[in-house]
């Protein structure tokens, strides 16, 4: 998966990047209050991606 089809996802149901890291981009879901690391590779494996949006508690992908 595309990271910029990611992030779009991640703003489509209300997540804010939070600071940016020196390897990952920190995101918030204001909603739940939870963070995690989003990396800044081009291509994001499924999985991982999977993941970040259980870990925000936003509907997977």
């Amino acid at each position: 998966m595309k990271r910029r089809q990611l992030l779009k996802h991640l703003a489509d149901h209300g997540c804010e990047l939070r600071r940016e890291g020196s390897n990952h981009s920190i995101y918030k879901n204001p909603v739940t209050g939870n963070t995690t690391p989003v990396p800044r590779h081009t291509e994001i494996a499924n999985n991982l991606a999977r993941k970040i949006c259980k870990d925000l508690g936003i509907p997977q992908l």
